[in-house]
């Protein structure tokens, strides 16, 4: 059995991870606030033919380089790419835009936590501020049915007036988190994310404080996929994949060659 045909088999099985992360990243270009995924490889174990700094005379004269063959490669993780997307204005007063580090506090129905970009927020049955699935905002605000004229300013703190009335009244404050790993946070879709041992638990905080994005209200976060891009490292991977494929189409033809010797 040719090494070749496992080195190439492990080639194409990395691109394959490689394309599957661009099409993610290509569904994704209309997402809000989505961050475009990039997988990373690693070559695998080394087979030593000859071990560099052996003696190669009994003089003691050393092997200067050695000869090292390797068995391919592997995947070594799909990182987020934690920069800003564009801030697109919808003028609905409850989108919200993170300028700047910080997720959103969600709560979900298990009654834990869970984290997003997304600021496409309305309102619930009784007032309360929520994503699109219904999940709501943590700490929870709650706005009365006759609330009119609803303002986020830049440090998260949520005011109304009622009819009648000019003096505003505070309806409550939005906190961001922020991590000490952002990509050990786990993707469980919908937007969402839930922190891990690898991310550290989340640090509270006000918007525009230091290390805090701000709020943009009447905005959402459009995705950070760059299509041009992404066509691009997709027709560089599918290249990679159909030289792997051919390097097995030489290997088994040299094997075909071997057998057919008398």
């Amino acid at each position: 059995m040719m090494p070749s045909l496992d080195i190439a088999a492990t080639g194409m099985q990395a691109q394959t991870t490689n394309v599957d992360t661009i099409s993610n990243n290509i569904a994704n270009m209309t997402t809000t606030g989505y961050k475009r995924r990039r997988a990373e490889f690693q070559d695998l174990i080394y087979q030593d033919v000859r071990r560099v700094g052996t003696m190669s005379s009994d003089t003691g004269d050393l092997v200067p380089a050695g000869a090292q063959i390797g068995l391919g490669v592997r995947t070594a993780g799909i990182y987020r790419i934690n920069e800003q997307g564009t801030l697109e204005q919808t003028s609905n007063a409850l989108d919200m835009a993170i300028q700047g580090p910080g997720y959103f506090q969600v709560t979900l129905p298990s009654g834990e936590y869970a984290y997003t970009r997304d600021g496409t927020f309305s309102l619930s049955e009784d007032g309360t501020i929520v994503t699109a699935d219904g999940y709501p905002l943590s700490p929870n605000i709650t706005l009365p049915n006759n609330a009119e004229n609803i303002t986020v300013d830049q440090s998260g703190q949520v005011q109304y007036t009622i009819s009648g009335q000019t003096q505003a009244q505070v309806a409550g404050q939005i906190q961001l988190g922020i991590f000490q790993n952002e990509n050990g946070l786990a993707a469980m879709g919908q937007n969402l994310f839930t922190q891990t041992t690898s991310s550290g638990d989340a640090i509270l905080g006000t918007p525009q404080a230091q290390g805090y994005g701000l709020i943009q209200q009447g905005f959402i976060e459009e995705s950070s996929v760059n299509v041009v891009t992404e066509i691009t490292d997709l027709i560089t991977a599918q290249r990679a994949y159909e030289m792997n494929s051919k390097v097995i189409t030489a290997s088994d033809e040299m094997l075909q060659t071997l057998t057919n010797l008398k």
